[in-house]
């Protein structure tokens, strides 16, 4: 039984995609924002009352161009990153930005009801959730905080691939590896778990890149993009497994 949105939630009907720029141009408007930004000199558009005033008669989906899971770490303000303001960005943040049903779920609808062209998974350097999947022995189940071993766990795997890689790495460059493993992580469940994604991108309709922040520089490190067709391919045939 397929489920209805909510009329709240409905993008305006035959106003999809109005006007706004198609995946390569997205991609470039997030690239010299962050370029600004990192050099002091952002311009902070469409942060100010006419762009709310607009924002309260006007659906997003004339207007956000970039869906994007973040951490939800303080130090990664997603919007002031990227030099944009209200309703450019669809943004999911969860700590150590993983990938679970809730977070898969806002993509979903960031990409096919806010047609936002273009995907970004957003790690950073330094991450917190990262850094105690590194070391956990710090976080054990049964302590005070209920929930946190459940994020964990879900950053577990790329720890485990980041420890294959390199051995006999120090703690530190061992949370390198890994938050750039949490990355493609978190997009390959996304593939896995998501068919409209996983056709979303496909087809060319959503572009999906993968990059890390380092809140030290503001600068965003992108990575490679063909990595995550390769991951696409890859989770194809487990999604349909799952289905």
């Amino acid at each position: 039984m397929m489920l209805e949105i909510p009329a709240l939630l409905c993008c305006h009907g035959g106003m999809a995609g109005t006007g706004k720029p198609d995946a390569a141009a997205a991609l470039a408007l997030l690239k010299e924002g962050n370029a600004r930004f990192a050099a002091g000199t952002p311009q902070h558009p469409h942060q100010n009352v006419a762009r709310l005033r607009q924002a309260g008669v006007e659906s997003q989906d004339r207007h956000a161009f970039a869906t994007v899971l973040s951490c939800s770490d303080s130090r990664v303000p997603v919007e002031l990153i990227f030099d944009e303001g209200v309703m450019d960005l669809f943004v999911v943040r969860v700590a150590g930005n993983i990938c679970g049903p809730c977070e898969a779920g806002s993509i979903e609808y960031g990409l096919a009801h806010v047609h936002t062209p273009v995907l970004v998974v957003l790690g950073h350097t330094q991450c917190g959730a990262v850094t105690a999947a590194v070391q956990q022995a710090d976080y054990e189940d049964g302590g005070l905080e209920r929930n946190i071993p459940a994020i964990l766990r879900r950053i577990g795997p790329a720890v485990a691939r980041a420890r294959a890689d390199a051995p006999d790495a120090d703690v530190d460059t061992l949370v390198t590896r890994a938050v750039e493993e949490n990355v493609w992580l978190s997009m390959e469940t996304l593939f896995v778990e998501s068919p409209a994604v996983r056709d979303l991108v496909k087809r060319g309709a959503v572009k999906a890149v993968g990059a890390i922040y380092d809140i030290g520089t503001g600068r965003v490190d992108w990575l490679p993009e063909e990595r995550p067709l390769e991951i696409l391919a890859a989770a194809e045939a487990l999604g349909e497994k799952a289905e």
